[in-house]
């Protein structure tokens, strides 16, 4: 009886905890969202899916946002990647890591943006 319990509070703790952590789509309309197959609500669902919450924010309880810019070249490669802010704990580095995996539409010419990634605990 106690390893049941054992087992359905351990699942319940793993199911708060991935749950507890989670980026959140900004409120605005981001520009770079137009290159992105599927618009906003598909780029920062890939976001969401792909991010990992830093343990060390986490812990600290670290919470807002982090911006990364890019550039964008005609063919839709990403290129120059920079985290413009960091709010810390492994945020910006996280952030900088999900973004690069964002694959763009050619837009037929250069385009720099900036893609708000939103830490909320």
């Amino acid at each position: 009886m106690k390893n049941y319990r054992f087992l359905l509070l351990s699942t319940l703790l793993m199911i708060c905890w991935s749950l507890c952590g989670q980026t959140v789509p900004p409120n605005k309309t981001i520009p770079a969202a137009q290159y992105y197959e599927g618009g906003q609500d598909a780029m920062y669902k890939f976001i969401n899916e792909n991010v990992r919450y830093p343990v060390l924010a986490k812990r600290n309880r670290i919470q807002g946002e982090c911006i990364i810019h890019l550039t964008i070249e005609a063919d839709g490669k990403g290129t120059n990647y920079s985290v413009v802010k960091n709010i810390g704990g492994g945020c910006g580095e996280e952030a900088l890591r999900v973004v690069k995996l964002l694959k763009f539409k050619p837009p037929g010419f250069r385009v720099d943006v900036n893609i708000p990634v939103i830490y909320k605990l």
